[in-house]
């Protein structure tokens, strides 16, 4: 009885630690302050889950290592949004879905896209799409720095506007209004 006494009292002891006492909760609260010693460990201690989680997702290696060093990018941008609320694994690999998912959208979206250029300048001759596209890369570069921004997020690399938003730290109707304009701007720009 003396013993099982014991052994419980040891694991009160356990849980009772302060969570400071976790390393990996240590080395966030540094890298919070902005320390990238402690960010490395960070990723040292954790790069080859995150691989690992996006090469079941991609059954790309290269890829795999593309979306892995997103992930630690973002993961360091984002670090001050981290709650304490999980283990930090749990929000790389978060973090790894996320990123594969946009990955995947865009993929598509630029799939679909090439697939309904190639269908539209199907009955051109190859000169002509040259001029084609150095006509339109012309006049999306004479575009205001937002609407252009907008246009490619968009019509582009097919973001929704709250996502554009995000990225641009814009409202979402700022997003539409700059797409609205690139698009009026683009149109009366080509048909000089």
């Amino acid at each position: 009885m003396k013993k099982e006494n014991e052994m419980n009292s040891d694991k009160v002891s356990i849980n009772l630690l302060p969570k400071d006492a976790d390393p990996e909760t240590r080395f966030i609260k540094e890298a919070l302050k902005g320390s990238k010693d402690a960010f490395r460990k960070i990723f040292e201690d954790n790069v080859s889950k995150v691989y690992s989680v996006c090469l079941r997702f991609t059954s790309d290696s290269d890829l795999a290592k593309e979306l892995t060093q997103q992930v630690f990018i973002n993961a360091w941008q984002k670090l001050s949004s981290f709650k304490f609320e999980c283990r930090l694994s749990t929000w790389l690999h978060k973090i790894a879905f996320n990123q594969f998912l946009m990955n995947d959208r865009s993929e598509k979206r630029i799939l679909k896209k090439d697939k309904q250029y190639s269908e539209e300048t199907a009955g051109l001759q190859s000169s002509d799409v040259n001029d084609i596209r150095i006509d339109l890369q012309n006049a999306i570069f004479k575009l205001p720095e937002q609407c252009r921004a907008v246009l490619i997020l968009h019509d582009v690399e097919g973001f929704m506007h709250h996502e554009i938003a995000e990225i641009l730290k814009i409202k979402t109707g700022t997003s539409k209004a700059h797409l609205h304009r690139a698009r009026k701007l683009l149109r009366e720009e080509l048909n000089k």
